[in-house]
């Protein structure tokens, strides 16, 4: 019996701790797939971060082509991080997280945005407004469930 109470809580533990990480749109545990999230603002185009450039927020990694942009990330994170974890934002209004690529990037309101691909992108964008209102209802009650 002790034995199962054991498993029992480790199960438990391991399954808070994916909660937690499921927020953030993070594959192989790098935020954004390792992309500088502070370079979308700054030079307005995708751009890798590199490892020896990583801080930890939210339990995740994220990773910066300069220090510069490292030392902007540290100071205001909630001003750089995607809406919806990174997740794809046409998903989100629908109810349900997506993996989203770089190249799907889009700034609304000094907000980043990512979509699924370009072609859900350009259904997105015809219109954003309301999708982003979906959205904002959605996230919170789907944002630590499982992708």
């Amino acid at each position: 019996m002790k034995r199962f109470i054991l498993i029992a809580a480790f199960i438990l533990s391991a399954l808070g701790s994916y909660a937690q990480h499921s927020e953030i749109f993070a594959p192989g545990g790098k935020a954004i797939k390792g992309y500088d999230v502070v370079a979308f603002f700054k030079e307005g185009k995708p751009v890798e971060g590199v490892d020896s450039l990583v801080y930890k927020y939210k339990e995740t990694d994220w990773l910066f082509a300069s220090r510069s942009n490292l030392e902007a990330f540290k100071a205001e994170p909630e001003k750089f991080v995607p809406q919806y974890g990174g997740y794809c934002a046409y998903g989100t209004s629908e109810g349900h997280k997506a993996p989203t690529q770089a190249e799907t990037w889009t700034i609304v309101d000094d907000k980043l945005y990512f979509n699924y691909n370009m072609k859900v992108k350009n259904s997105w964008s015809k219109n954003q407004k309301e999708r982003i209102d979906k959205a904002d209802v959605q996230w919170p009650l789907i944002k630590n469930s499982q992708p």
